[in-house]
């Protein structure tokens, strides 16, 4: 198992999959890229190094060439060549002759442009606290990889003594010389490049060019110590921005999950909701559309709820009377009582088929009603269709249409037909007989504020006994039913479910439309249906 699949093992479980972490994963990238930088800087340290090298090769070049072609090489002939650069160059010139033996060297004639002898001092950067916590990181990161952080470790040459150095021997067998050597009590390198002297053919000496790295580590602490405060900077940032998301993103996220646990309690029952939110973004939406369907929800629940109660109470008068009939059958004394609670038996089961036929189509139609087919539906042919059927149906009403022609809605025509189907039925079954039926429809506009926005009204009056005012809000209600006592006496009694009118509101709405109840001018009761227009 390597080290990853352990690590892993030993996290919370899932904590990798949740939206802080990756939150916080990302926002370190703005650590990432000053944190890059830094290994950069090696390169570009190498490039200086590259350049001052070339440079120093360039001036002992320079006076390798004024000594050439002179004979023995002599230091007083040197050092007139030294002073006669005018101390322009910026590295440490030393002459030696064959033998390796000092002849001149630049620092005995006075300052020069830049002195590669540097008094040893700790550079002001290196003394910053966030510079020597930033080195030890990069002292591991070498003693990890096994690089160097320095050359070459020699003293510097000694005047009295013979120049032996590598550097020196190439230069005097008539190669380039050169070799990088740590500066005493010093973090930096000297440079040293060692070129040939020559007589003709023959090596008389060699010039030997040297120079401190010390400047330029210099400008390189302040690189990395300005390095270092924007990486401290950006881990600082990335923290905050960490924080605000967690509590800008994933605390509103935990409050809505833990609301979502506590919405149904472990008998599945709906107790509790949510709560919405005033924030203007994503997940101030996401809240309200929660709080929005929660709220829906539970009207669901409390209408199943509500429909199980009234269907439960509708069934229950009619078995009553089922069994109230059956055991009073057993102690019939005679067969004319025993017919008659019979037939109560028989009226109160096709009372029960009605009611369950009626609860099973107001159940699909709210099941179903948004998936079944929609299309284009001449009106005025189906409402002349279904006032045909109504006039076999009741020949004692009168039906009288005022349509206009061309109507036509979106919907599902069987459903339509059913509306006003049941409108019908219920106008002429309280006419009673020698009654009449208006059914009107035409187009007005709907649209707000002069929008081109049209819709389609279907009226239907009859002269029936009216709908109190104080049930007018109520008729449209599951099982309720409310005949007037004059019904009696018209002779037009008819059983009646109660579902009827809530099977009409049902479809309507699942269309986008309304129905509603007034007083019609004829005195009985006027239901005005508005649907969009095709």
């Amino acid at each position: 198992m390597n080290w990853w699949a352990r690590f892993r093992r030993r996290l919370p479980e899932g904590w990798l999959a949740r939206i802080g972490p990756r939150i916080l994963a990302f926002n370190l990238l703005l650590v990432f890229v000053p944190a890059v930088g830094f290994f950069f800087l090696g390169v570009y340290e190498t490039q200086l190094l590259n350049t001052q090298e070339r440079s120093m090769v360039q001036q002992g070049r320079i006076l390798a060439a004024a000594l050439s072609d002179r004979g023995e090489l002599l230091g007083i002939e040197a050092e007139r060549v030294l002073r006669g650069l005018e101390q322009r160059v910026t590295a440490r010139l030393r002459v030696v002759d064959a033998e390796g033996r000092l002849l001149a060297d630049s620092s005995r004639l006075g300052p020069r442009s830049s002195d590669g002898s540097v008094e040893p001092t700790t550079p002001e950067a290196r003394r910053s606290w966030l510079y020597r916590l930033g080195a030890v990181g990069f002292r591991l990161y070498h003693r990890v990889l096994g690089t160097p952080e320095f050359g070459e470790s020699e003293e510097f040459y000694d005047p009295a003594q013979p120049f032996t150095g590598s550097e020196i021997r190439a230069a005097l067998t008539g190669r380039y010389g050169a070799i990088t050597r740590i500066t005493p009590r010093q973090r930096s390198v000297t440079l040293y490049s060692a070129i040939p002297v020559r007589d003709g053919e023959r090596v008389v000496g060699a010039v030997l060019v040297s120079q401190s790295t010390l400047r330029i580590l210099q400008d390189l602490y302040e690189l990395r110590l300005a390095g270092a405060k924007v990486f401290v900077a950006s881990l600082f940032a990335a923290a905050i921005l960490s924080l605000l998301v967690a509590t800008t993103i994933v605390r509103p996220l935990a409050r809505l999950r833990r609301e979502a646990r506590e919405l149904v309690d472990d008998h599945g029952r709906m107790r509790g909701h949510f709560r919405g939110s005033e924030r203007r973004d994503e997940i101030g939406d996401l809240a309200r559309g929660l709080e929005e369907l929660s709220g829906q929800l539970r009207q669901q629940v409390e209408y199943f709820q509500s429909f199980a109660a009234d269907v439960s109470h509708e069934f229950k008068n009619p078995l009553a009377s089922i069994r109230t009939a059956t055991e009073m059958a057993e102690d019939a004394e005679s067969g004319e009582e025993a017919e008659r609670l019979r037939a109560i038996v028989l009226d109160q089961v096709a009372r029960l088929e009605r009611l369950l036929s009626e609860v099973r189509e107001i159940t699909v139609i709210d099941a179903r009603l948004e998936a079944e087919d929609r299309r284009r539906v001449e009106l005025t042919g189906l409402l002349e269709s279904v006032v045909e059927a109504m006039r076999w149906r009741y020949p004692e009403v009168q039906f009288e249409l005022d349509l206009e022609p061309d109507l036509a809605v979106q919907a599902v025509p069987e459903r339509l037909a059913q509306v006003f189907e049941n409108l019908l039925d219920n106008a002429a079954s309280y006419s009673g007989a020698d009654g009449s039926v208006w059914v009107e429809a035409h187009v007005v506009e709907v649209g707000a504020h002069g929008a081109a926005d049209y819709g389609v009204v279907v009226v239907v009056d009859d002269e029936g006994p009216g709908v109190a005012a104080e049930h007018r809000d109520r008729v449209f209600d599951r099982f309720f039913s409310h005949r007037p006592e004059a019904e009696a006496e018209r002779g037009a009694q008819k059983e009646h479910a109660g579902l009827g009118l809530s099977i009409v509101r049902a479809i309507v709405e699942g269309h986008g439309g309304a129905v509603a109840l007034t007083e019609s001018p004829a005195g009985g009761a006027r239901f005005t249906v508005t649907l969009p227009q095709a």
